[in-house]
């Protein structure tokens, strides 16, 4: 499930984005995304490649809780800019193999949705590529 007020456009200096063709309240679910889970195995063989960049961390074996396995999420979901002061947060449904986004404040129509690569929608630690 996507609204069908977001869409997918270039920005000033992240490539592509998803924005909003309309104002969203604060705590809206607006998309729904499912996942396609990889192994440890899998997730080597994907670091390698520019989908890398693209991937989410994942509880990739369900009885081994500290496996290192990614997923690949469908949809938009990817392409959800990261910033520290993000607008969304994404949930993870480990058991649906689903990712939801949900706006943690209210966005006005023509605004690019963020996501906070952390997880949490306000966690100011540096991200990957961000590291020194």
């Amino acid at each position: 499930m996507i609204l069908p007020c977001l869409f997918i456009a270039v920005t000033d200096n992240m490539g592509r984005g998803v924005f909003t063709s309309e104002n969203i309240d604060a705590g809206t679910v607006i998309e729904v995304s499912p996942v396609i889970v990889m192994s440890s195995e899998e997730r080597k063989l994907l670091d390698k490649t520019l989908l890398h960049d693209y991937i989410f961390e994942w509880q990739a074996e369900k009885n081994n809780p500290a496996a290192t396995g990614c997923c690949m999420a469908l949809g938009y979901t990817p392409v959800y800019n990261h910033s520290y002061r993000s607008n969304c947060e994404y949930e993870m449904d480990f058991e649906a193999e689903l990712i939801k986004i949900k706006t943690v404040h209210f966005v006005k129509a023509g605004q690019e949705l963020f996501i906070n690569y952390n997880g949490d929608w306000n966690d100011s630690k540096p991200v990957w590529f961000e590291a020194k």
